[in-house]
C-alpha cells in the first residue's frame, strides 16, 4: 500500500512539475503575426520590418499612400501617429517604430482596455530610424480604447531597445 502510494505521489509530483515548466516557457514558442500598412516608398517602415522578422515576426504588408483613414479606423490619435501602423489579427495596433520587444511584452500581457502602442515621430536610433551611431531617447506609449494613453516604456539608450 505504501508503495502505491510513493508511486502515485511520484507521478502527480511530475504532471505538476510538467505543468509549471510550461507555464515557466509560456510565450517562448508564440507567433507573433501582423499586417503592417506602410507607404510604398518609405524606407524606414522596410528597415522597421526587416527588424520585426529577424525577431521572429511573421509580416504581410499593404502598400497605402496616404494612411489617414487607416489611422482614425483603427482610433489612432493624430499626436500619436507615425509613418505606419501594424495590426494583429485581434486588432491590437502597434503605430511606429514600436520595438519588437515592447510588442511582444505588450501581446504577452493582459490589456483589458488598451487598442496597442505607439512610438510617435519618428526618433532617431529607434528601430527602422538608425543613423550611424546617433540615438535620441524615447517614450513608447500605450494607447486605450477611450483615446487616453500613458507611457508604456522609457527607452533611455540604444541597446535598451533589444532583449
Amino acid at each position: 500500500m505504501l508503495k502505491k502510494f510513493i508511486y502515485q505521489a511520484a507521478v502527480l509530483l511530475l504532471i505538476l512539475s510538467s505543468i509549471a515548466m510550461a507555464n515557466i516557457h509560456h510565450g517562448a514558442n508564440d507567433v507573433f503575426e501582423l499586417l503592417v500598412y506602410k507607404s510604398p516608398s518609405c524606407g524606414c517602415c522596410k528597415k522597421w520590418i526587416t527588424h520585426l522578422e529577424n525577431q521572429g515576426f511573421q509580416l504581410r504588408t499593404k502598400d497605402f499612400h496616404n494612411l489617414s483613414d487607416i489611422k482614425n479606423e483603427y482610433g489612432i490619435s493624430p499626436n500619436l501617429r507615425s509613418c505606419h501602423t501594424a495590426v494583429t489579427e485581434n486588432g491590437f495596433v502597434f503605430e511606429g517604430h514600436v520595438p519588437s520587444k515592447f510588442i511582444k511584452r505588450f501581446l504577452l500581457e493582459e490589456h483589458p482596455k488598451a487598442i496597442g502602442l505607439s512610438v510617435p515621430a519618428m526618433p532617431v536610433g529607434s528601430p527602422g530610424m538608425e543613423v550611424a551611431e546617433q540615438f535620441m531617447p524615447y517614450t513608447v506609449f500605450i494607447i486605450y480604447q477611450d483615446g487616453s494613453y500613458e507611457p508604456y516604456a522609457k527607452v533611455e539608450s540604444y541597446d535598451s531597445q533589444f532583449d
